[in-house]
């Protein structure tokens, strides 16, 4: 039997919704790794005896060194209404990135344009007469802090390229472990800390409300924090 490429939140006939790790690339690219979606094909082909092909739909993606919760549709008419929550705005997505230091404000929304450069594959912030410039917008608030990191909870409103990175960059507040934009140092695995924490939205069939949450990577800064969270809520 296949292992679970990675944790499943959620799954009906219509939505699988997983917590990617960071490393895992979600479709194909130059690398030509494996991507997550052919992976959980396999699996599903083969825990429910399938015979035929496994369709799985891809309407978001998260960057490689990025983890948390990925939304795939399981049938063609699940992946058209979920683009069409996403094109209307309907699927509110929420992130957590730790920092090495502290925002401006405990709260802010961030309104700019940014442009993305195809060759190094990273965006820019930029005047908005720039060619190729996007409207890119989303709110943050300062959810914890330690003696050298900052918790940062991220509400994205457009979902433009590197868009959070590069937003949180350009303030001054780079993402630990994201030397692409400005970091000092890189974390041991490659990855970057920011997670995607949550999604909300309307099932796209059943019409119901859905919130999946993923928990957050095992680290020990990541379980600094969570624990901080924890306690203070009791």
């Amino acid at each position: 039997m296949l292992s679970e490429p990675a944790s499943i939140l959620y799954e009906d006939n219509h939505l699988l919704a997983v917590n990617k790790k960071a490393g895992q690339i979600v479709q194909g690219d130059k690398t030509g790794d494996i991507p997550l979606s052919e992976h959980f094909k396999a699996f599903i082909k083969q825990r429910d005896n399938k015979l035929g092909n496994v369709y799985l739909g891809v309407p978001h993606r998260l960057d490689r060194p990025v983890s948390g919760a990925l939304l795939f549709a399981k049938t063609g008419k699940a992946l058209e209404r979920l683009n069409a929550l996403i094109r209307e705005r309907q699927l509110q997505k929420i992130y957590w990135a730790i920092t090495r230091f502290e925002p401006p404000h405990e709260e802010e929304r961030l309104e700019q344009y940014i442009v993305k450069n195809e060759k190094q594959n990273k965006s820019y912030i930029c005047p908005a007469s720039a060619p190729g410039a996007q409207r890119a917008e989303l709110s943050y608030r300062l959810l914890a802090r330690s003696q050298r990191y900052f918790l940062l909870e991220v509400q994205l409103h457009t979902g433009r390229h590197h868009q959070i990175r590069a937003q949180l960059s350009a303030m001054g507040c780079p993402i630990q472990g994201d030397l692409k934009y400005g970091d000092k140092r890189s974390n041991p695995d490659g990855s970057i800390s920011l997670h995607a924490r949550s999604l909300y939205l309307i099932h796209p069939v059943r019409q119901t409300p859905l919130e999946i949450t993923a928990p957050v990577p095992e680290s020990v800064l990541w379980r600094c924090f969570t624990d901080s969270l924890l306690q203070k809520s009791n």
